[in-house]
C-alpha cells in the first residue's frame, strides 16, 4: 500500500520542452532527438529538438474523441530505425473507434513517411471485442516485447465489469499479439474452448500504464474505483481480480461485490494507493542521469494530483515510494525515459506541455533561441513568456 508523500524538497525539476498540445496523451521518441505526440481529439505530431511543433501528421485512422476515448497510445517498432527491415519507420497506435451505436479500442500499424509528414500503409490489426455502448475505460497502453510481440492492455469499459472474468471476450484484458494483429504463439488460453486466444491475462479495470521491467516483464498500472489503484506484473493466464477483489470501494461509498481484497486463484497487486492517485504512464529509470539512489526506480505519473510517483524496488516488492510535484497541478498523462537518458512527462491539459525532467541543479541550452515573433516560449522555463532571453 502507498505510504509516500509529497517531498517537501523536490531533487528534481521540470524543463518544457513544447506546449500548446492538446491533450497530448502518448509520446515517442524519434532520431535526431525528435519527438512523436499523440493528442486525444485525433491527431498525432511531430516535435523537433528545440520545441518547435508541427502542423497535424496525414493519414491517421478515424478517432472516436468522446468521453474517455480519443487517439490514446502510440509505440515505434523496435525496428523502426533499421533500415532494409521490414518494420522500418513502422510504428502502432491505439485509439477509440466507433461502429454504429458501439465502439471500442482498437490498434492500428502505419509507417512514417520519411519526411514525417503523412502515415502511410495504415492498417487496423486488432478491434476489442464486442465493441459496446460506452465512453469509458477504454485502457490502450501498447508495449513490445523482446521477442517483438505487443502487449495491449484493455479496460472493461465500465459497465461491463464483469466481463474482466471471462475469457470469451477481450474486456478487462491484457491480449498478447503478434505485429500483424494475430494471437502470439505462446499465448496461454490458445486452443481452450470459448476463450480468446489473444488473451494474456484477466480481471482488470482500466490500466493507464505500462512498460517493460529490466528483466524483460511486463508492468501496468491501472485505476481502481474509489481507492484500490494498482501496480501489476501481468503473467500468463493470470486473473488480477476486478471486480471480485478491489482495495477500492464504490464511487459514494460502499463495497465492491462482497468487499473482498483477496481471494485463492487471483493475483494481488504488487501495490496498490488508498486513496486514488490515478495512475497513468509508467516507466524505469535505467540511465545513471540522476545518480545511483534512483537508478532503477520506477516512475509512475499521477493524474488526480499533478505529481511524479517514484518507487524504489527491492527483491520485486515496493520498498519506499516518493512524490514529486513537478507539473505545476497539471495531470500526468505520460512518463517516458528517452534515448538521452531524461525521463520526459506529457501534461494533460488543453494546453498540454512536454517537460523534461532533470535533476534540481541542473541547465540545459539550446541552439535556437526564439524570437518574439515565435510566440510563447516552447522551451526553456516553465513559465512560458514571448521573450527569448527566458528560453534556455
Amino acid at each position: 500500500m502507498a505510504t509516500g508523500t509529497p517531498s517537501s524538497v523536490s531533487p528534481l525539476r521540470a524543463q518544457t520542452v513544447a506546449q500548446g498540445l492538446e491533450y497530448p496523451w502518448a509520446l515517442a521518441f524519434l532520431p535526431e532527438g525528435r519527438f512523436l505526440v499523440t493528442e486525444r481529439p485525433g491527431r498525432l505530431r511531430l516535435i523537433e529538438a528545440d520545441g518547435r511543433v508541427g502542423p497535424p501528421i496525414q493519414g491517421l485512422p478515424a478517432v472516436l474523441a468522446q468521453g474517455q476515448g480519443g487517439l490514446l497510445d502510440l509505440a515505434l517498432d523496435a525496428d523502426f530505425s533499421q533500415p532494409g527491415s521490414r518494420w522500418e519507420r513502422t510504428l502502432y497506435l491505439c485509439f477509440a473507434e466507433q461502429a454504429g451505436a458501439v465502439n471500442g479500442t482498437a490498434l492500428a500499424r502505419a509507417r512514417l513517411s520519411g519526411d514525417g509528414q503523412r502515415l502511410e500503409a495504415l492498417t487496423v490489426i486488432f478491434r476489442q471485442q464486442p465493441k459496446v455502448a460506452s465512453r469509458l475505460h477504454f485502457g490502450c497502453r501498447i508495449v513490445q516485447d523482446r521477442e517483438g510481440m505487443l502487449f495491449l492492455a484493455m479496460g472493461e469499459r465500465y459497465l461491463r465489469a464483469d466481463d474482466a472474468q471471462r475469457l470469451d471476450n477481450h474486456l478487462g484484458k491484457v491480449v498478447r499479439l503478434t505485429r500483424d494483429g494475430a494471437p502470439a504463439p505462446g499465448n496461454p488460453f490458445m486452443g481452450q474452448a470459448g476463450a480468446r486466444p489473444e488473451i494474456w491475462s484477466l480481471g482488470h479495470r482500466n490500466p493507464q500504464g505500462a512498460t517493460l521491467g529490466v528483466d524483460g516483464r511486463l508492468w501496468t498500472s491501472e485505476h481502481g474505483p474509489q481507492g484500490g489503484d494498482e501496480v501489476n506484473l501481468p503473467q500468463p493466464g493470470r486473473n488480477y481480480g476486478w471486480p471480485v477483489i478491489t482495495h477500492g470501494e464504490q464511487y459514494g461509498g460502499g463495497k465492491i461485490g462482497q468487499g473482498l481484497t483477496a481471494q485463492a486463484g487471483m493475483e494481488p497487486p504488487l501495490h496498490f494507493w488508498v486513496p486514488s492517485i490515478a495512475p497513468s504512464g509508467m516507466a524505469f529509470l535505467t540511465s545513471d542521469r540522476y545518480g545511483a539512489a534512483m537508478k532503477g526506480q520506477l516512475f509512475i505519473g499521477s493524474l488526480k494530483f499533478g505529481r511524479l510517483v517514484r518507487l524504489q524496488l527491492e527483491g520485486g516488492r515496493v520498498r519506499s515510494e516518493a512524490r514529486d510535484d513537478l507539473a505545476e497541478g497539471d495531470r500526468i498523462r505520460d512518463v517516458r525515459q528517452g534515448p538521452d537518458g531524461w525521463i520526459y512527462l506529457l501534461t494533460d491539459n488543453p494546453r498540454g506541455r512536454l517537460l523534461r525532467v532533470l535533476p534540481a541543479g541542473e541547465r540545459l541550452s539550446y541552439g535556437r533561441r526564439l524570437s518574439p515573433s515565435d510566440g510563447p516560449c516552447q522551451f526553456g522555463d516553465s513559465a512560458g513568456g514571448s521573450n527569448p532571453a527566458r528560453c534556455s
